[in-house]
């Protein structure tokens, strides 16, 4: 009997839990305060053992009304179709699970808060079966309809507020509709004036490149005239500079011949000899002085002189002693030189479609060669940046260029370690000059004509006699890359810099180092003279740049530039400012009087090059994006 009792106790909480789960899902939590079922009940009900298969049933069907109603609600979006599914699927779990009078009267009273007549309820119910007066046989089963209603009450409130919801949200969908309608026909509007522009454009465009075709032979004929116009207009300045040159060396000459004869003719009016004397050598021999006291060069006697070597059609070096005929003209350009501040850019030109490596300036001319890492080296008249030549033959990028002193012919140097000689009047290439190992990164015409320098990433530097076509002498003495050389003007002394932190001045002659310059810190990068030849300026890979006194052989000023590297420098006219090409994509100007650095901003890359015009009027840079700037 005992367990009769417990087990009805079970299945009672069993079904009111069911009930407060169904309830709860519809319109909030309901809890059955208490249930007493005292043990000493006279009821004569006979209770039936619940077997523990049994409850495991039951809880599996508790599993599968909680399924259900999660598919019903995953459904809910499908719309009414799946909300009545989901009602159908609702009612199943009602016909199985009936619920007692009692129940239904308790549940009906804490739904609506009727505390105080559910508690008159429960001492009345308890008291009747506690005494015997409550007829177990009365006490039924609430019918299947009543709960059914509420539940259906319940779904049909909730159904409602959805269908609200989905009212609503249909009111925004077709607002949202309606929104995008105007936005297609707006756009579709749009779509199609374009595509009549498009169409119009199209024919446009058509129509002229059949005008453009219609002028493409006058065109190409225009510019074959164009280009033979411009080469007879170069023959013609370089035939009559030539004229002009041997004109002045003609009235030089005649000078020379009356001064040579006034003093003759003076020293047999006084009867004094000539002033002439003879003085003798350590080597023995004798060397003749001129009455101005400057000793004649005799080859004969010359010791440095190779005869062992000597080639028939090898060309002699000029006597050292030569003074730059345009002392004057720097002294005259030093008086009114412009600031460094004052340059401003003037004019800008795409002159290679890859990085520039070199400009060169023509001995006379306002005319500029480029070389670029495209194979092409370019010939520029400025300052209106019109293109007067191009030569390719190459089959490297061009690291360098230099005119030759007449201004005739160029020299070019490669990465296919060759150095060419361009001639202008023919339009190609008339020498080739093949000895290096490694590819060269410079060259240097002398004054004379006769000789070129370059110098090259295998660690020696060269000396090449254009009339034997031959190298007269390898300079060996650094021991890394040599990376710029440059002929001291009207002289024979070579100044080369190099990646092993030095910089040295060699007699091109006898090709042997006379003096080197140690001080860097790090790879040299460029070194040049300054216009009257006695300073040397250099720098290198950390932007460090020196100015050095060529007869002292020391660093006369120290200036830091970096931290970026400076490619290459170039003096003033004047001499006394300093342009040095960047890696920073700036032309940094340098008044050697005060120290003082200024930034010319304008590149989108590392400037690599950079030279003045004749007056320094004019400065011009280029580099790595293919551009020259013009500065004035």
């Amino acid at each position: 009997m005992e367990t009769g009792k417990q087990t009805q106790k079970a299945v009672v909480g069993r079904m009111a839990a069911k009930n407060e789960t169904a309830q709860e899902s519809v319109d909030g939590p309901y809890y059955l305060e208490k249930v007493l079922i005292p043990d000493d009940s006279d009821d004569d009900y006979q209770y039936e053992e619940v077997l523990a298969d049994e409850e495991r049933s039951l809880a599996e069907g508790d599993d599968e009304d909680l399924e259900a109603a999660v598919r019903a609600l995953r459904d809910a979006s499908d719309g009414t179709g799946s909300v009545l599914q989901r009602l159908s699927s609702a009612k199943q779990p009602v016909s199985h699970i009936p619920e007692v009078v009692d129940d239904f009267l308790r549940n009906f009273l804490v739904k609506m808060g009727m505390s105080r007549t559910l508690d008159c309820f429960q001492a009345e119910w308890y008291e009747m079966e506690q005494r015997g007066l409550l007829k177990t046989e009365l006490v039924e089963f609430v019918p299947d309809a009543y709960t059914h209603n509420q539940l259906l009450d319940n779904e049909l409130k909730n159904v409602q507020r959805e269908r609200d919801s989905y009212r609503q949200a249909a009111s925004k969908a077709s607002e949202t509709l309606v929104k995008l309608q105007k936005e297609r026909d707006f756009h579709r509007l749009q779509h199609k004036r374009v595509v009549q522009e498009k169409n119009r454009l199209v024919e446009d465009i058509k129509r002229l490149k059949k005008h453009y075709g219609s002028y493409e032979p006058a065109l190409k004929q225009l510019s074959d005239k164009y280009q033979v116009a411009l080469k007879q207009k170069m023959l013609i300045s370089l035939e009559r500079d030539r004229a002009c040159g041997q004109a002045n060396s003609l009235e030089a000459t005649l000078c020379n011949v009356h001064s040579s004869s006034t003093i003759r003719s003076a020293n047999r009016d006084t009867g004094l000899p000539p002033q002439q004397e003879t003085y003798q050598s350590k080597s023995g021999k004798g060397i003749q002085l001129q009455n101005d006291g400057i000793a004649l060069y005799d080859q004969d006697k010359d010791p440095t002189k190779n005869t062992a070597q000597k080639h028939p059609k090898d060309s002699e070096f000029p006597v050292s002693s030569r003074v730059n005929p345009y002392l004057g003209q720097i002294k005259a350009l030093a008086s009114h030189c412009p600031k460094a501040s004052g340059f401003r850019f003037t004019n800008s030109l795409k002159a290679h479609t890859l990085p520039i490596s070199c400009l060169a300036l023509h001995p006379r001319k306002f005319i500029v060669a480029s070389s670029s890492d495209d194979q092409l080296w370019r010939l520029w008249g400025m300052p209106m940046g019109d293109m007067i030549m191009t030569g390719e033959g190459h089959s490297d990028w061009l690291s360098g260029c230099s005119f030759h002193p007449n201004g005739g012919s160029l020299a070019t140097t490669s990465g296919d370690t060759t150095v060419r000689i361009w001639d202008f009047s023919q339009g190609r290439c008339i020498l080739t000059l093949d000895g290096h190992t490694h590819a060269t990164w410079g060259c240097s015409f002398h004054s004379c004509g006769d000789f070129v320098a370059s110098c090259s990433m295998d660690n020696t530097t060269k000396v090449w006699d254009l009339q034997s076509e031959r190298c007269r002498s390898t300079l060996r003495g650094h021991v890394d890359s040599v990376n710029s050389v440059t002929f001291l003007p009207f002289s024979n002394t070579l100044l080369t810099c190099s990646a092993d932190k030095t910089l040295s001045l060699w007699d091109a002659r006898i090709g042997l180092c006379a003096q080197t310059f140690y001080g860097h810190q790090h790879s040299c990068n460029h070194a040049t003279f300054n216009a009257l030849g006695n300073t040397v300026a250099s720098c290198d890979s950390y932007g460090v740049v020196k100015l050095w006194d060529v007869r002292k052989v020391a660093a006369l000023i120290t200036m830091d530039t970096g931290p970026h590297p400076s490619n290459q420098m170039a003096f003033s006219p004047s001499g006394r400012t300093l342009a040095i090409a960047s890696n920073d994509g700036s032309v940094k100007l340098v008044e050697l009087a005060s120290t003082q650095v200024s930034s010319l901003l304008g590149h989108d890359d590392a400037v690599q090059s950079v030279v003045f015009d004749h007056k320094g009027e004019y400065l011009l840079s280029a580099g790595s994006d293919g551009a020259i700037l013009i500065w004035s």
